[in-house]
């Protein structure tokens, strides 16, 4: 059980029998009447945000997480393919449960996989990747004391925006939780 005045971002609680993240909490003390916890919940398996409040103190039951590494092999239409690198078992994914940062996947990458009572809702990547640049606008020469971007699509497929000096063929270093570029690797 855990305390609603110790909810944080990130930690997962199981509600009306769903698991459910804190995506955003705010404590909240009124001139009049108890305190309160306003928190915005997403459900890990569906992807929805719920807004709830709570009063001060209540206690919730807390969802206990098993993570593990994975290593990513590859895709067939919508399911991704993840083999355990402890029992080598293959676990198939929909796109739905990897949610944005199946455009930073690929071969090979390790990711810290999510389980809940034996059963797997979803993969965490590394915060950083380095991806090759395998299409881009080519930089003009005027064009690199200027601060200015481009877009740049990756060997995995995504499009970022990268500096006006980068050309293809170069790594970059990606967050895989903004999706912004970060710098020449």
């Amino acid at each position: 059980m855990i305390s609603t005045n110790d909810l944080r971002a990130g930690v997962t609680v199981e509600l009306d029998g769903q698991l459910m993240t804190v995506v955003d909490f705010q404590h909240v003390k009124p001139g009049k009447g108890s305190p309160f916890v306003r928190t915005k919940l997403k459900n890990i398996k569906t992807g929805y945000t719920v807004e709830k409040t709570f009063n001060a103190g209540e206690k919730l039951p807390r969802a206990h997480i098993d993570r593990h590494e994975m290593q990513y092999l590859y895709h067939t239409g919508d399911e991704y393919v993840f083999m355990d690198n402890t029992t080598y078992e293959q676990h198939h994914l929909s796109k739905e449960m990897l949610g944005e940062g199946v455009k930073f996947l690929k071969d090979g990458m390790i990711v810290q996989a999510a389980s809940h009572e034996g059963s797997l809702f979803g993969v965490e990547l590394p915060n950083f990747v380095d991806l090759k640049v395998i299409e881009t606008d080519p930089g003009l020469r005027g064009d690199r004391a200027q601060a200015g971007t481009k877009p740049a699509k990756l060997e995995s497929g995504a499009v970022v925006q990268v500096p006006l000096f980068v050309d293809e063929g170069q790594l970059i270093q990606v967050d895989t939780r903004t999706g912004e570029y970060l710098k020449r690797v």
